[in-house]
């Protein structure tokens, strides 16, 4: 990585594994100090820690879908690291709710965790940081949204309005945040070879998801993670409010 951020400080939300853990260990890398986020995998999460590259680095638990802890999530990075300069959002669910399956209870049950955790925590913890930031004078917000905010998520629909919605409020942000030196940013992955959807890869359907790209692969976390430091260094200030496709032309828009 070109990119240097000695003296930053990074918090990446939903860093236990997958996306979460490589971006903070290119953060790591490129010189920043890393606050880990972490719901209830702490066992991954410690691995996330200890992978990490030098640095006064932390771990903190928390439930962002509570409003006080997604605040305090916030209060616990500026109060140990001095300072918070980068926001990663990438804390999320996937939950399959087919609506021709599924009892109208689990059909509700779906939606409000879906959209707690991956619209209102994501709310709540970027207007914490963004207090922060207009405070000490400038700061980066990056989002991790998804190709299905634009394809569509049929089994599971509350995912897919979870991260179109996130992708309008990254927006609406870009525009309130920018007179404060606060820029935001979107990223939207297509598939991504992480833990979560290993089984979706290694099993039938495996070639299919891999067909959907003219490169005939899904996409590798580090390439999801270049892209959001790209994003959070200095330099990228115009690009604000801009949604990045990294799904390999797997679903193209104009």
């Amino acid at each position: 990585m070109s990119e240097n951020f000695e003296g930053k400080v990074a918090l990446i939300t939903g860093a236990a594994q997958g996306i979460g853990r490589v971006v903070a260990q290119q953060f790591a890398a490129a010189g920043a100090r890393v606050a880990l986020h972490y719901n209830t995998n702490r066992v991954h999460a410690e691995k996330t820690l200890a992978s990490l590259a030098c640095g006064s680095h932390s771990l903190i638990q928390a439930d962002i879908t509570n409003p006080e802890q997604a605040r305090q999530l916030v209060e616990t990075v500026v109060r140990e690291q001095g300072r918070l300069d980068i926001l990663v959002n990438n804390a999320a669910i996937f939950e399959a709710h087919p609506i021709a399956k599924v009892s109208y209870e689990d059909w509700q049950a779906s939606w409000r965790r879906t959209l707690d955790t991956n619209l209102i925590g994501a709310a709540n913890v970027s207007f914490c940081a963004a207090q922060q930031m207009i405070g000490q004078g400038g700061g980066r917000i990056v989002n991790v949204s998804s190709r299905g905010a634009f394809r569509g998520e049929p089994e599971a629909p509350a995912y897919g309005a979870s991260k179109a919605a996130l992708n309008s409020m990254s927006q609406s942000l870009a525009q309130a945040l920018a007179p404060h030196n606060i820029f935001v940013y979107v990223v939207a992955p297509g598939f991504v070879e992480t833990e979560r959807v290993a089984y979706r890869l290694d099993g039938g359907e495996g070639e299919g998801i891999r067909n959907q790209s003219p490169l005939k692969r899904v996409a590798k976390p580090e390439e999801v993670a270049r892209t959001v430091l790209f994003l959070a260094s200095e330099g990228t200030d115009f690009l604000t409010g801009c949604i990045v496709d990294v799904n390999g032309a797997s679903y193209l828009r104009s």
